[in-house]
């Protein structure tokens, strides 16, 4: 129990902090399908985190702004 509590904080975190739009209002069931099921690479190089995403995925454009802000969130 203790676990998805943890869960559902760390969605919300996120909706708050890194999304905007409609994915910042979204249910929990839209937040799993759009952003938990893409397809996705993070690779670690010389300058830092690179995040690889599936390009045919709608929400793509979402996704990396969201990661470019959670980077900015957490130094």
């Amino acid at each position: 129990m203790a676990t998805s509590l943890i869960a559902g904080a760390l969605l919300a975190w996120s909706q708050m902090v890194c999304f905007d739009g409609a994915l910042a209002k979204a249910e929990p069931k839209a937040m799993r399908y759009r952003v938990l099921h893409v397809a996705a690479l993070l690779v670690r190089r010389s300058r830092g985190l690179v995040l690889r995403l599936d390009e045919t995925w709608p929400w793509v454009e979402e996704l990396a702004d969201a990661f470019t802000k959670l980077r900015a969130a957490i130094p």
